[in-house]
């Protein structure tokens, strides 16, 4: 998840940063999430979540995953009309998408990292980070 950093001392310590309660519930939806490797929905992780906590809700799990991209624990991914997605990934990449099938996969590209902003972009915009996002037909789909 993060450069060789335990992702669970990283959850702990970007929760008391923010003063959030560190609950069962709360740490069993990062785990999901950072167990994950393919861009879970809100409904992935609540379907996994809810295995150990019956009881709980999807709307808090959908909040607590909202939360967790506001304190830099994931990044909501590029939706293509899906649900959100969530990417516990907050290193540098970029991701290939599939059209045929959904799936998101992960790619580093040193060439692509060092892809200049547009000076209209940089005037009208600020930019806090940059991630290219390429569509296509993954190697099962192209079959």
């Amino acid at each position: 998840m993060m450069n060789g950093t335990n992702p669970m001392d990283v959850f702990l310590s970007k929760c008391r940063q923010r003063n959030l309660k560190i609950t069962p519930q709360r740490t069993a939806v990062f785990s999901a999430l950072a167990d994950a490797e393919d861009h879970p929905s809100a409904d992935a992780v609540y379907q996994k979540v809810k295995k150990e906590f019956p009881n709980i809700s999807f709307d808090t799990v959908n909040r607590t995953l909202i939360v967790f991209s506001e304190i830099g624990l994931a990044e909501v991914v590029e939706g293509q009309g899906d649900p959100r997605r969530f990417d516990p990934r907050m290193e540098n990449h970029h991701h290939f998408y599939c059209v045929t099938c959904g799936k998101i996969t992960d790619f580093f590209s040193e060439e692509l990292d060092k892809i200049e902003i547009p000076t209209q972009i940089e005037q009208d915009f600020t930019v806090i980070s940059k991630r290219m996002v390429l569509k296509g037909y993954c190697t099962d789909c192209r079959k």
